[in-house]
């Protein structure tokens, strides 16, 4: 309940404007989220990566309902390209398909996420597309399967959600095409019709997935803060004799920071997801719900800072 009740509140608008004028919530939205400019992320990325950790920056925001927000969309991210650039930070970016468009129609949508794309392949930049909740699912793997990786193959990837049944085919056949995936296990509210309700079946999902795209494919990034996973990452890839630069851990800005650090100093690759801008609360729910223990954790340290 506790969960359902947080995804609903992340759709509430009223309940957003309320929270973002609420000091102590921006405080503890402060443990998740880079602040709400990329002046802000930047330092950010250059403290994870003063500690060895690469990083994804994201700018918040999703489901656009004009043109004109779709292509402002796309320059800010053109702009973050070129700040990672000039800034020499060891990132790459994340963005949403709805954010530059998608609701607006397939071409609008794969022609901002080109000009994205031919910016990041001028600068050596990879650009990783997020996935949304289920109905965005199909239409975001066509449009990365045939518009996008074709022409960028070296310069594009996308996020598998292990809590949805489909999810086995389509890391099957994104290993085989070469297309980089991050695995996840998912954090919008799901149907059991499309998502396994249990997180037993979600963690076996996700172990699964995880061994496929260990020995299929290409780069995989395994996003989890679960240390059993983790650890089972770790045999998978030392009993088939899988080097520590062929794959990567990525976990969320602000979780499990000691964790971070000693994956680091375990020799592994670490790639930390930094979101950033306005639209931090309804991320913020999210993440919530993703794991209600966060509530205590996050009030606990808030209040030890406070004191302090």
């Amino acid at each position: 309940m506790l969960r359902a009740g947080l995804l609903y509140l992340s759709e509430q608008p009223s309940v957003f404007r309320f929270v973002r004028k609420n000091g102590l919530a921006r405080k503890l939205a402060s443990r998740f989220v880079a602040g709400e400019t990329l002046d802000t992320a930047a330092q950010a990325v250059k403290d994870l990566n003063a500690a060895g950790i690469s990083a994804s920056l994201d700018l918040l925001g999703e489901s656009v309902t004009n043109e004109a927000e779709a292509r402002s969309a796309t320059d800010t991210a053109i702009q973050i390209l070129e700040r990672i650039a000039a800034d020499r930070l060891d990132a790459n970016i994340s963005m949403k398909l709805t954010q530059l468009g998608l609701d607006l129609g397939t071409a609008t949508c794969a022609g901002n996420a080109r000009r994205v794309l031919e910016r990041a392949r001028a600068l050596d930049i990879f650009v990783r597309i997020d996935m949304e909740a289920s109905a965005y699912t199909q239409r975001t793997l066509d449009l990365v399967e045939k518009e996008l990786f074709p022409g960028f193959p070296k310069h594009v990837g996308v996020v598998v959600q292990s809590y949805l049944y489909r999810s086995a085919e389509d890391v099957r056949r994104l290993a085989d095409l070469g297309i980089r995936v991050r695995l996840c296990k998912g954090a919008y509210k799901e149907p059991p019709a499309v998502a396994f309700p249990a997180k037993a079946d979600v963690d076996k999902a996700y172990g699964e997935l995880m061994e496929t795209l260990l020995l299929k494919g290409t780069y995989p990034a395994i996003a989890t803060h679960d240390e059993a996973l983790i650890e089972r990452t770790r045999r998978v890839a030392s009993s088939h004799g899988i080097s520590n630069d062929r794959f990567e851990f990525q976990m969320l800005y602000g979780v499990r920071r000691d964790l971070q650090l000693r994956l680091v100093r375990a020799g592994h690759r670490m790639r930390v997801y930094v979101p950033f801008g306005t639209q931090w609360y309804p991320y913020l729910m999210r993440r919530l719900a993703e794991r209600p223990a966060n509530i205590a954790f996050i009030l606990g340290n808030v209040v030890k800072e406070g004191l302090r």
